[in-house]
């Protein structure tokens, strides 16, 4: 089952649960993947889904960072549970402590001379791409960067 058929379904099941949050939210990153499905013309593969769904959460983040910012607790906790809802349907996010043991791992198999941020952001994002938010990666790559040398 993809994600937009994951989605649909719960769709259903959040109309007849009566649940508007949740119902608002399914159908904000449904339309985000039929959008982007009419844009590329064709059907998304699973990946492209994913990459979808995690921009829908980045926005939510960022959102949420906004109205915190702005003192507006109330936007900031519909947001969080905007989040939490899409979240769901993205793999499992790695914790900080694997993604370190991943970068240092990746680190120690590029030569000396080449260690900066961006030739290991070049070999670590792939490994972990929607598996760990990006921004949490960078500031792993350059804790690990500075204690390496």
């Amino acid at each position: 089952m993809t994600i937009l058929e994951k989605l649909s379904a719960d769709i259903k099941e959040a109309m007849k649960a009566r649940d508007q949050l949740r119902l608002d939210t399914l159908r904000s990153g449904l339309s985000a993947l039929k959008y982007k499905r009419v844009e590329l013309a064709r059907d998304l593969n699973h990946e492209e889904e994913l990459a979808v769904l995690q921009k829908q959460v980045k926005q939510r983040s960022d959102s949420i960072a906004e109205y915190i910012k702005a003192g507006r607790t109330d936007l900031s906790d519909k947001e969080t549970r905007e989040r939490e809802i899409l979240m769901s349907y993205l793999p499992t996010q790695k914790s900080e402590e694997e993604v370190r043991q991943i970068v240092r791992r990746l680190i120690a198999e590029i030569p000396g001379q080449n260690r900066n941020q961006g030739a290991v952001m070049k070999v670590v994002m792939p490994q972990l791409k929607g598996l760990a938010d990006g921004a949490m990666v960078r500031q792993v790559v350059n804790d690990e960067l500075k204690g390496d040398s």
